[in-house]
């Protein structure tokens, strides 16, 4: 690993075994703050999954420190200085809303591996713009439609107040079709207290809350130490109960409801070698679903890159990105009309391990093949 430090925040070239003729990848993340494990999990499932295919590469990385505009340095850094032609990585939509058009509108690709926002999946849609994870309101439409199968008919929803947030409470309701008392909180917030009175006020039948990171970790505590836990059931997407989640909260955690287009314990090959990956690179660090988006997303642009034999025509490496055929670690994957996925949404349990440590058990596919509302708004 080679390591940088400029004027302009810490830089990071990460490679597979040196090749001569490496692709440049540029990947802007978050990897500092209580959200910098976000970043970490995205970074390094990249790397795996490039390294699954063969391909030469080259990230270069940067941290956003979750700020737009020190992601839109970066991203003129790594268009205008180092003349990378592929930028991916980024976290949250308020830094993807910014960097995402200007590195499509200078004729570079982005291909996201966390943050969709519905802005960018409709009418902004960009043939150079890609999406591996899922859109924002898909992942949480998820949540709405198992809290409804499970019979709840008021909810409070909750998540803080920027477009992620406003994708994440509208997927909710737009499943869901109940009552729902809406929440927004701050971006930075870490004390609670207040929202848990609202909660006890509106005495739901449900809650669901979309907060990603140490945000995730501090709602969970929370929630427990209230004593809600033990008396409004909560139905969470998959941000807000992940490993290292699960991990901070511990037993508390367990009798939860979630939903996943992935889970550590699917049974397909593509899953079964990346876990294996991760946890001989990784062993001490939980891998979440921020990791394997990042890994399928390895595993895609690497793909392409094999198919043309770098970027050097990034008109080749687009085409060659929307066709490639590779096997996803979630099993069926395809881009829908605005290059976002169509996929499969499952409902899982926390339940306790041997030692009564949660664990995250696949249940019922609550979704099938589902693409998201803002493609038929797509002209491409």
């Amino acid at each position: 690993m080679k390591k940088l430090l400029t004027s302009t925040g810490m830089l990071l070239a990460l490679m597979a075994p040196a090749y001569a003729e490496a692709t440049k990848i540029g990947v802007i993340t978050t990897l500092t703050g209580p959200a910098g494990y976000l970043g970490e999990q995205i970074r390094n499932g990249l790397t795996l999954g490039l390294q699954a295919t063969g391909v030469e590469f080259e990230l270069v990385v940067e941290d956003d420190a979750r700020d737009p505009n020190t992601g839109v340095q970066a991203a003129d850094r790594m268009l205008n200085e180092e003349d990378i032609k592929i930028l991916t990585g980024i976290v949250f939509s308020n830094v993807s809303g910014t960097v995402v058009p200007e590195t499509v509108d200078s004729g570079a690709i982005y291909v996201s591996p966390n943050a969709a926002p519905s802005s960018l999946a409709g009418a902004e849609c960009h043939p150079n713009y890609f999406v591996v994870s899922w859109q924002n309101d898909t992942l949480h439409e998820a949540s709405g439609a198992a809290a409804k199968s499970l019979g709840y008919t008021t909810a409070v929803a909750l998540a803080p107040n920027y477009q992620a947030g406003i994708d994440a409470i509208a997927g909710f309701k737009r499943e869901f079709g109940g009552e729902v008392t809406e929440i927004f909180t701050g971006v930075e917030q870490s004390d609670f207290a207040g929202e848990m009175a609202q909660i006890r006020n509106a005495a739901p039948q449900v809650v669901f809350q979309f907060h990603p990171g140490g945000q995730g970790i501090s709602f969970l505590k929370q929630y427990q130490q209230s004593g809600l836990l033990g008396s409004v059931p909560m139905v969470l997407s998959e941000p807000s109960y992940d490993g290292v989640i699960l991990q901070a909260v511990g037993p508390a955690a367990v009798g939860l409801t979630g939903t996943t287009h992935w889970n550590a314990d699917f049974d397909n090959e593509a899953s079964k070698a990346m876990v294996a990956a991760w946890a001989e690179a990784h062993p001490t660090t939980p891998l979440t679903t921020y990791g394997q988006q990042a890994y399928d997303t390895g595993l895609l642009i690497g793909t392409a890159l094999n198919a043309v034999g770098g970027d050097g025509d990034v008109e080749a490496l687009r085409d060659a990105i929307a066709s490639a055929e590779f096997a996803s670690t979630r099993g069926n994957f395809a881009f829908g009309p605005n290059q976002h996925p169509i996929q499969d949404w499952y409902m899982t349990a926390i339940e306790a391990d041997a030692d009564g440590n949660p664990v995250i058990v696949t249940k019922d596919k609550i979704l099938e093949a589902r693409g998201d509302v803002y493609s038929a708004d797509c002209q491409m």
